[in-house]
């Protein structure tokens, strides 16, 4: 649970913050780009303390070692495929999202303006 929610959390800031750049009258592609760079550094910073964190349980030993291995795996890997979604993909996400958002407004405009 704690993983997808930190993975949503990251995914819901890059698109803030390129949906406040975007209202400032940035472009897109550019605000999404803005976007994952002002966001990459506490995204990687947040992972890696997470990541980091599992660490013992992936390295388990002793009794329950096997169930702990499991799960700090499990964890561990989903952290380092949810961190390279956020910031690969996310970005790109958002502007194919957007550009049909924006079409979709734009041509109910015009079909209001013309029934008008």
């Amino acid at each position: 649970m704690l993983l997808i929610a930190l993975s949503a959390k990251n995914a819901i800031l890059i698109v803030e913050f390129a949906r406040h750049l975007r209202l400032q009258g940035v472009g897109i592609t550019e605000a999404a780009i803005e976007a994952a760079r002002l966001r990459f550094r506490p995204i990687m910073m947040t992972s890696f303390a997470f990541i980091l964190g599992v660490v013992p349980l992936v390295i388990a030993t002793g009794a329950s070692a096997s169930a702990r291995r499991s799960l700090g795996i499990a964890v561990f890997s989903g952290m380092l495929a949810s961190t390279c979604i956020a910031v690969l993909f996310i970005p790109s996400f958002y502007v194919l999202l957007q550009r049909m958002a924006e079409r979709h407004a734009a041509r109910k405009a015009h079909r209001e303006q013309k029934e008008a």
